[in-house]
């Protein structure tokens, strides 16, 4: 499946994914609420931002993708080394609130095969 244009995406634990079912939202993980913004990734950084991140999460992993429309003022894009920027949300006028279930589009379960994390989104 070619990239969805347009898209930002939220990799999730299955507990925050729950989360979000059951309250309609969340408030992200403990990064997320440590740092006051949920992190986000381009479809062409999910890879990267799992390899160097969640390997060693022993739950199921979801990929929610989310429409960026959606997030407005709140979401910015920041500057993490000279090559990339990834997107941040942040809340309406930096106020953190929790994410609703309604921006996200979809949402799959990853699956670890070969050395790769994988799913619809990223095939």
């Amino acid at each position: 499946m070619a990239e969805e244009e347009g898209f930002i995406y939220r990799i999730s634990t299955a507990q925050e994914w729950e989360e979000f079912k059951k309250n309609g939202s969340s408030f992200g993980g403990e990064l997320d609420k440590s740092t006051g913004c949920f992190h986000l990734s381009k479809l062409d950084q999910v890879q990267s931002t799992l390899k160097n991140f969640f390997m060693n999460i022993k739950e199921d992993l979801y990929l929610l993708q989310i429409d960026p429309k959606k997030l407005g003022n709140g979401l910015i894009y920041e500057a993490v080394d000279e090559v990339n920027s990834f997107p941040h949300f942040y809340g309406p006028d930096k106020t953190f609130v929790p994410l609703p279930l309604d921006y996200v589009v979809k949402a799959e379960k990853l699956t670890f095969i070969n050395g790769n994390f994988t799913c619809s989104f990223l095939t």
